[in-house]
């Protein structure tokens, strides 16, 4: 997925109304403002109540739904195969977005989290804070070495302290 697609598609969906927020590979690259490395999908996350929303509006786009279905994270891919992993998450009061995940689990995410924009081609964009970017990129999977990378540029540029990771 290039800059210029994911910028694209963001402002397809931003043209649409629905707010969405960055996350994974192309997160953590908005926050460093420049790509650093090629990315397989663009994840967002999207508030629970706008899901058919940004369904319909990326199959404008000729998404189609690969895998997976909401109120858990679904998955569309075009013919090209590019792909773009949607997180929805319920906001409650506090700002907080509860995101539901397999096997029942549920990940928090403080209301501070959302209060970060970034840039991908020149373009500003939502994104996840980088303290909560490092904690979503560095915690439950091993990581290989274009995702360490990741999470030792975003360390390195906001001066955040290298978390104990597992390695691929």
């Amino acid at each position: 997925m290039s800059a210029a697609r994911a910028a694209a598609i963001l402002e397809h969906l931003e043209g649409d109304g629905i707010a969405v927020w960055l996350e994974g590979g192309w997160g953590i690259d908005a926050l460093l403002e420049r790509e650093t490395r090629a990315h397989d999908d663009l994840d967002v996350i999207v508030s629970i109540d706008g899901v058919q929303q940004i369904e319909g509006a990326l199959r404008e786009l000729g998404y189609e739904t690969k895998g997976g279905e909401a109120p858990l994270s679904f998955e569309l891919v075009d013919a090209a195969g590019h792909q773009v992993d949607v997180h929805p998450v319920t906001f409650q009061p506090s700002g907080e977005g509860v995101y539901l995940m397999e096997g029942g689990r549920v990940w928090t995410y403080p209301a501070s989290s959302f209060a970060c924009s970034g840039a991908i081609a020149g373009r500003r964009v939502r994104c996840l804070t980088p303290e909560t970017a490092l904690v979503c990129h560095s915690t439950g999977y091993a990581l290989d070495a274009a995702h360490q990378r990741d999470v030792n540029a975003l360390c390195e540029r906001f001066g955040l302290p290298l978390p104990p990771f597992e390695t691929a």
